[in-house]
């Protein structure tokens, strides 16, 4: 049994919070004290070329890890953009960056290059911090760690509070950072994000450590900062919301040249698609089919559009259901791997059975190590090592298995032998 599995097991080490104790094994708590000012201030933002020069030098004469985040304004504005990002290291404090009126960082990023970034879910942020020029090669995720290290909460308001013992304020998380000028309440709030990150790093790192864990975690955040950029969605539109109402493709053409003309308006106008055209009149028109743009403002969805926007909406309509059978999408998009789990049963009972028992070994071994499944593997790679195991299933070939679908050698290691015995079992008799 690992370290990792002797800590995790012994559940009298967890605080009533369910956060992991500090190092001495002390499950006392105190009052979180609320964290209302930057310890420095709130710095002016950095709107100008010879700003960021200065900012930039700072920074790569600081020292230690740089906490890094950003603010999008999703809901509002089309894409993912950065319309702030947030700084802050020892020997240089905090700066906070329009991106707007600075949209190339890419000389702060290369003075940053060989340093440690500490970000809080580094997936939703480098996507956006990419598009200027920033770029890390090593990281540090606290939500991440958090994860691995068994926090039930993993927000960075909670593990501030559970880690740290102070309260973050949280009221302007989902304002429209695309405001200018940014009211100094929200810049407040953008400073403090970053200010207590590093500190919370350096308490995730021991508390990993501690758990026989840090190597684990060093492993994924190692796999985040080497990922390549995610290629383009393929069919985006068949994610609208409600898409399991429509069943014939007619319909689904519908769809498609719907969601296609809201997204160009919506990227020429620089606003949410969903501002433009919600997902529920998507569905309804789609359904409905209507003949022209009376029947469509008829619908429930469409009740307030005017009449220009109705007869562009029903030009869209219109387009779907002039095309060709042959012109039509298809019902459901290509299957690269194995089919839906709950088609196992008739199309491979065997298979079906491998499924149930590695499901059931993956989720105790979950448990006894105090994290969430997913994190100790994907239920993707678990799916597609069941459909098609190797032959003959052992060590040496389930672990080759896991490697090709992207696991980390700590999971390799740690889900193996839950596989193999999975593999192996014979399936019961119908």
């Amino acid at each position: 049994m690992t370290d990792a599995h002797e800590t995790a097991a012994d559940r009298s080490l967890r605080t009533t919070g369910g956060a992991p104790p500090d190092d001495a094994g002390s499950s006392a708590s105190q009052a979180p004290t609320p964290l209302l000012e930057p310890r420095e201030g709130v710095p002016p933002v950095i709107a100008d070329a010879a700003a960021l020069a200065e900012v930039t030098a700072a920074f790569a004469a600081g020292s230690g890890p740089v906490a890094v985040d950003a603010e999008r304004a999703s809901g509002y504005r089309y894409g993912q953009r950065a319309y702030l990002v947030q700084l802050r290291r020892q020997g240089a404090g905090t700066a906070l960056i329009d991106p707007v009126a600075c949209p190339d960082l890419s000389e702060l990023g290369a003075a940053l290059s060989d340093v440690e970034w500490v970000l809080h879910a580094a997936t939703q942020d480098l996507p956006c911090l990419r598009e200027i020029g920033m770029v890390p090669t090593r990281i540090f995720d606290t939500e991440l760690a958090g994860r691995i290290a068994g926090f039930p909460r993993v927000g960075l308001g909670a593990m501030v509070e559970n880690v740290l013992g102070f309260v973050l304020e949280k009221g302007h998380s989902a304002v429209d950072w695309s405001t200018r000028p940014l009211p100094e309440p929200w810049l407040r709030y953008a400073a403090l994000d970053v200010e207590l990150l590093v500190d919370l790093r350096d308490s995730l790192e021991k508390e990993l450590d501690r758990q026989g864990k840090l190597e684990w975690a060093r492993q994924e955040f190692d796999a985040i900062a080497s990922a390549p950029p995610a290629e383009p969605r393929k069919d985006p539109w068949r994610r609208t919301s409600g898409m399991h109402k429509v069943r014939r493709r007619r319909q689904l053409a519908v769809v498609r040249e719907l969601w296609q003309t809201r997204d160009r308006i919506a990227q020429r106008r620089d606003v949410s698609p969903g501002k433009v055209l919600g997902d529920a009149a998507i569905v309804e028109a789609a359904l409905a089919l209507p003949p022209n743009a009376h029947a469509l403002g008829a619908l429930g969805a469409f009740g307030r559009v005017n009449r220009r926007q109705l007869e562009q909406w029903q030009a869209a309509v219109d387009r779907a259901k002039g095309l060709t059978e042959s012109q039509l999408p298809q019902p459901g998009q290509p299957v690269t791997g194995p089919p839906p789990p709950r088609a196992w049963a008739d199309k491979d009972p065997a298979a079906a059975a491998r499924l149930a028992a590695a499901r059931a070994g993956v989720t105790a071994l979950a448990e006894q190590l105090n994290m969430p499944q997913e994190n100790l593997i994907t239920p993707d790679t678990v799916r597609r090592v069941c459909w098609e195991p190797p032959k003959p299933a052992d060590r040496e070939t389930v672990s080759a298995a896991l490697t090709s679908h992207g696991a980390r050698p700590w999971q390799v290691e740690q889900v193996t032998p839950v596989l193999v015995t999975a593999l192996n079992q014979e399936a019961e008799p119908a």
